[in-house]
């Protein structure tokens, strides 16, 4: 199979959700408000302590990822909760998960399927995907979660030649950005009509409307932005939940 490719497009062209705004003084009194609303230190402490239901395993694994250089690379609490109220809203029992890390979100999402659940979980990193395995373990879902190391670009192509196409309820695509185009098509063919696949990363800091900003990752994501919104054959909302996720409803 060939790889998807998309050329670039023009900085006017991109048409993404800000997460933050400055109100104006006549709308201080408004009952509603049109825009996503400016998420401050407090209002976000506020909305962990009213919302965040985080069981001990995950909050232990978030706490050992915390201790790596990389964890940045971390979902939020808060995210890994909406996606396993997604899974759970859609009635998911097979997915894809694309970038592992350390697992969390793989452990999140596992703790929301049913016993004969299963989740297919692609990575390149026997280290970091090796801390999540012992808290997978804990949480009794291991053996929902499918770990398959290697590029994920190959274990999708093979998933395909495998005739797997339209038997998978949801995905999750948080890897290499520079992929991120090739994730998307070929999740897409793996997923049934009316499945979803969430897509992480996707404002990237605020980088995407920033004309100074024009790496590699952040052109990737660009351009998947405009391919997912001009796409017809998919319902998509961008949300700015941590670094901005897209869902996206097959058709």
């Amino acid at each position: 199979m060939e790889d998807f490719e998309l050329a670039p497009i023009g900085q006017e062209n991109y048409f993404l959700f800000s997460t933050s705004y400055q109100a104006k003084e006549s709308s201080k009194n408004n009952d509603m408000s049109n825009k996503t609303l400016n998420l401050t230190d407090q209002l976000y402490d506020y909305i962990l302590k009213s919302s965040l239901r985080e069981p001990e395993v995950l909050r232990e694994l978030r706490d050992t990822t915390m201790q790596l250089p990389e964890h940045n690379m971390q979902i939020s609490p808060e995210q890994g909760q909406f996606m396993r109220l997604m899974v759970q809203l859609i009635n998911g029992h097979k997915g894809i998960e694309v970038g592992v890390f350390t697992g969390y979100s793989a452990l999140s999402v596992a703790m929301g399927l049913p016993e004969d659940g299963r989740l297919v979980a692609l990575d390149i990193s026997e280290e970091w995907t090796n801390v999540g395995q012992t808290y997978w373990a804990k949480a009794g879902v291991a053996d929902k979660i499918d770990l398959r190391i290697g590029p994920a670009v190959d274990s999708l192509q093979k998933m395909l030649a495998a005739g797997e196409q339209g038997q998978y309820d949801f995905a999750f695509i948080d890897a290499d950005k520079e992929n991120y185009l090739n994730y998307y098509e070929y999740c897409l063919q793996l997923l049934r009509p009316n499945g979803l696949i969430m897509v992480d990363n996707v404002l990237w800091s605020g980088d995407v409307i920033d004309p100074s900003k024009n790496g590699p990752e952040v052109n990737a994501i660009r351009n998947l932005n405009q391919h997912i919104a001009q796409d017809q054959r998919v319902d998509i909302i961008l949300l700015p939940i941590s670094d901005g996720i897209t869902l996206v409803r097959k058709l």
